[in-house]
Parts: structure tokens; sequence; C-alpha cells
């Protein structure tokens, strides 16, 4: 008995040391986080830099990689749209000053592909937007398989724009295309999909259709099932059906959701270059024979590599740059007055 209260005494903490030491090995020990307790020690000014410099040194490579394939290109870009540059004479740079500016506003060209380009965006987005809306409606019920109906929304995003522009140039020949098949047999003569300047275009917005609408349904998917299932039970409470439900309910809780997917829909409609390129063929950076379908992308892609004028091209591409940036200051001042209403 006396032993075991030695033995007690001697595991005990000290009555001179002070409150919460710990005995031994653990008093000696620091945690991971823990600082040296001797601030002029090696240990405590290596702690000192690693707490500093530890988070400038994860999100470094960031930024070097930003920098050298995004900043420096773009004031490059911006450099070489004040010049006259041909692409056969890089070392050739002619000082032009806003010429290449002044005679991309007076080209023809420049606005038909500015005019291509809303129209193409607006015939994509909009119908795209609203499907993506219903079947995101449709997904948020219980449903058996949900779990491969999300997945296969998702494959044709996941789809290569060269594999989905080739399926669709089959689907859209003058013959033998199914699209034709399917005209002939209800009576419409066929149309010349590439020629046509309403067919073009509606074929190269059904390309962009077919690959983001479960993109932007999905996204929709996890909005809706982020809002309060007490919402739906008070206007259950109240009477509305699911139609109303939808209408009063899920739409204004969408709407955030709704205007970041028609931004980010409208950048990449002013953005659009691989499915008219692929879709036309050889003329495909002409935007068809007429130009009935070339885009912004595209006249940027004809001006600097087919012709090789690089200083047009570059002032293409920050004419791009401003029409986005246009859209984001749109987006803001949309943004502050919903959450000023809300």
């Amino acid at each position: 008995m006396t032993s075991s209260k030695e033995a007690l005494a001697r595991s005990a903490p000290s009555a001179d040391a002070a409150p919460g030491d710990q005995p031994g090995a653990a008093r000696r020990a620091h945690g991971r986080g823990t600082p040296p307790r001797d601030p002029n020690s090696w240990r405590s000014r290596l702690y000192r830099w690693d707490m500093k410099a530890s988070p400038y040194a994860f999100i470094a490579p960031f930024f070097i990689f930003f920098g050298a394939f995004g900043l420096i290109p773009l004031l490059y870009t911006a450099w070489y749209s004040l010049h006259n540059v041909q692409l056969s004479n890089l070392d050739g740079q002619t000082w032009v000053g806003l010429d290449n500016y002044e005679n991309l506003l007076s080209s023809d060209f420049f606005w038909n592909a500015l005019q291509n380009t809303f129209t193409i965006g607006v015939i994509s987005t909009v119908p795209q937007l609203v499907m993506a809306l219903g079947i995101a409606h449709l997904l948020n019920y219980k449903l058996r398989g949900s779990t491969v109906w999300r997945v296969v929304m998702l494959t044709p995003y996941a789809t290569s724009v060269a594999a989905a522009t080739l399926v669709f140039v089959l689907l859209y020949s003058w013959d033998g295309g199914m699209v034709n098949w399917l005209l002939d047999f209800v009576g419409v003569d066929p149309i010349n999909w590439r020629e046509s300047d309403w067919g073009s275009q509606f074929a190269v917005s059904s390309i962009v259709i077919w690959r983001w609408t479960g993109y932007n349904a999905l996204i929709y998917l996890a909005a809706m099932q982020a809002i309060p299932a007490d919402l739906y039970e008070s206007a259950a409470l109240d009477g509305a059906g699911r139609w109303q439900q939808f209408r009063h309910v899920t739409i204004p809780m969408l709407r955030p959701t709704i205007l970041f997917t028609v931004v980010v829909s409208t950048i990449g409609a002013t953005q659009l270059f691989g499915e008219p390129l692929l879709f036309g063929g050889l003329s495909g950076s002409k935007g068809g024979s007429d130009h009935q379908y070339q885009t912004l992308g595209l006249y940027m892609y004809d001006q600097g590599w087919v012709i090789g004028n690089l200083g047009k091209a570059s002032a293409i591409a920050w004419t791009m740059f401003l029409l986005l940036l246009i859209v984001a200051a749109v987006n803001l001042l949309i943004t502050r007055r919903l959450r000023k209403s809300q």
C-alpha cells in the first residue's frame, strides 16, 4: 500500500510546476503549429518565416502561370493591335495607332460577324436555358434511376467539340442527312444547311444547345435542391399546385442562378469558334460562302491565321474583350438591383 502511494507521488506533477505545464517528455514536445518558446532561436525565426511565406508559396503557381500564359499575351496583343503586323514578317512592326480599330469599325465583315454572333447567341442561349430549367424541374422530383439521368445529362458536355460537330454535320448533310430525310418524310423540301442564312445559323446553334443544355440543367438542379422545403409546404397549404409552386417559389429563388447561367452562356456565345469552324469544312474560317455564320471568333481567326494580318486580329480580340467587360458590367448592375429588391 505504501509503495503504491509513493509511485503515485512520483508520477504526480510537483507543486512547484507552473499551472498548465506537462511533466516529462510531454513538456518538451510541441504541437505542429505551436511556436517555440524562445523567440530568438533559429527555430522561432524559421517558424515566423514559415507562417508568413507559406500562403504566398501556395498561391504562387497560379499567378506564375496566369502571368506567363494569360496576362503577358493579353498585354502583348494590345501592343500588336496598335501596329501593322503581318504573320509572314513578325519583326517588321509598324506603328499605326488606332487605325486597326478604325478599319475594323468601318468594315462590313466585322458588323456582319457581330450580328451573326448576336443572332446565334440568342438562338442557342434562350432555348438552351429554358430546356435546362424544365429538365432540372423534372429531375428535382424523385425519379427512378436519378443518378443515371444526371450522368446522361452531363454526357454531351463531356463530348469533344470535334466529335459532336462532325456528328451534326452528318445529320445536316444535303444528301443522306437524317434531318433532310425527316423533312422529306413530312413533305418539306430539303434544305442546304451550310449555304442558307438562317439554316446554317440554326444548325450551329443546335450543336451548342445539345452540348450545354445538360450542363446548365445540373446547375439549376443543384440550386433547386438548396431551396428550403418549407416554402413548398407553405405554398401547398395555400392551395398552390406544382405549376404555381414552380412559378412563385422556384423561379424567384433561382434568379441569381439564372442570371449566372445567362452571363456564362453570353460569354460562351461571344467566344463561339469551334462549332462553326468545323461545321463549315473548307470554308469554315469564312463562315460559309457568304459569311452567313461567321462569328467574331471566326473573323479573328480568318484575319490572323488565314490572311495573316495579326494587327487587325489583335484589334478584334480586344474588341471582344471590351464586349465581355460590358456584359460583366450589366451583370453587376442587375445583381445589385436584385439584392436591393430582396
